[in-house]
């Protein structure tokens, strides 16, 4: 996402690259203009005629990367046109030339017609599963209750809004909740468990007393799920967050997955949490019996949490992301952006990273008692 929700850096806003099915850069289009310009000032300044016509016949292919049919169709025309201009001499020392240009430009418009075809059906089926993804995981907002958001995610599969990391923030009758977890596998294959998960959470928000009572459903839905695949085996990490009426204190559960980490007057630490298996292992009966570790929070307290994708990203000499270390140098960034920041130097120390890229940020707006 794009999962989703997120205000990925302008670079990593698409990911495909033109040969992927990105639109073409300008240099692209120009460059069939650029050709004529080139062949035609070459024999206008030779002193004799040049027999450099045949190159005129890589116009209309250049075309097709680009333009319809139609626009093609012209630039066709008018290199057939070019070609029969006496004043070029383009077409010594015979119809050689004009006849192979005119069979390219008829093949190159016929290509165009069925590119340009074959683009429109790509894009919608791009828009309609860009849809039905952003269903599954939609953006969190920019504030649920007391608590500021922000999140970001970056499939690693190319093309893809959502893998197998998710998150989510919902208010509810017992206070704000936030979950961040990541499934096993990543990509399209990801994306029935995550669609499962994601529902039992936003139930449990509404229905289950504590925290400890939330990652027991999600626990107990994918149980279900594997008993129904043969061999599935489907297990997933998660971290579970709730926030009191006023934030003013947040309670942790993990299962599996790295804690949160606190923000606070400039210093990073990460939020101690006793830790719990996994969720999947039919574990549902031995979940934390407290209910979570509770951090009191200030105002401006901000809340951070990463998936694996982050933390362990590796350089080229095998060295981990620091981001207990880097997070300091960036906590005076507004939390809106500040998961941007971090993705953008994620990658400035690895390069690229092959694992989904997850990042929440909450921020805690503790209130006198009233709602907001």
């Amino acid at each position: 996402m794009v999962k989703l929700a997120g205000r990925a850096p302008h670079r990593d806003r698409d990911r495909r690259g033109w040969l992927r099915g990105a639109p073409p850069p300008h240099w692209v289009r120009v460059l069939p203009i650029l050709l004529v310009v080139a062949v035609c000032a070459a024999t206008l300044s030779s002193p004799g005629p040049l027999d450099i016509g045949f190159l005129l016949g890589a116009i209309p292919p250049l075309a097709v990367l680009s333009y319809g049919p139609l626009a093609t169709a012209v630039l066709g025309g008018s290199v057939v046109a070019l070609l029969t201009v006496p004043v070029f001499r383009l077409n010594h020392p015979g119809n050689t030339d004009l006849e192979t240009v005119c069979f390219v430009a008829v093949l190159s418009v016929l290509l165009s017609f069925v590119r340009s075809r074959r683009d429109a059906q790509l894009d919608l089926e791009r828009t309609i599963a860009e849809a039905a993804q952003r269903a599954v995981v939609p953006p969190v907002p920019p504030r649920v209750g007391p608590v500021r958001c922000a999140g970001l995610y970056r499939a690693a599969q190319r093309g893809t809004l959502v893998g197998g990391d998710f998150f989510d923030v919902r208010r509810g009758p017992h206070g704000v909740r936030a979950v961040m977890g990541d499934v096993q596998g990543h990509g399209l294959a990801a994306v029935s468990t995550v669609a499962a998960l994601l529902g039992s959470f936003r139930e449990a928000v509404l229905d289950r007393p504590d925290l400890t009572a939330v990652a027991t459903a999600l626990d107990r839905r994918l149980v279900v799920d594997s008993e129904e695949v043969r061999h599935a085996e489907l297990f997933a990490t998660a971290v579970l967050l709730e926030f009191s009426g006023d934030a003013r204190s947040v309670r942790v559960v993990t299962c599996g997955h790295p804690p949160p980490v606190l923000l606070r007057d400039g210093k990073a630490t990460e939020v101690e949490v006793a830790p719990w298996t996994p969720l999947g292992l039919g574990l549902s009966d031995g979940v934390p019996r407290q209910d979570g570790n509770t951090v009191l929070l200030r105002p401006g307290d901000v809340l951070f949490l990463a998936s694996d994708g982050v933390t362990e990203a590796r350089d080229a000499h095998g060295a981990f992301y620091p981001l207990l270390d880097r997070l300091p140098g960036l906590a005076h960034l507004d939390p809106a952006v500040l998961a941007d920041h971090v993705l953008g130097d994620v990658l400035a120390h690895c390069g690229t990273v092959r694992d989904d890229v997850t990042m929440l940020v909450l921020t805690a707006c503790p209130t006198d008692g009233h709602p907001t």
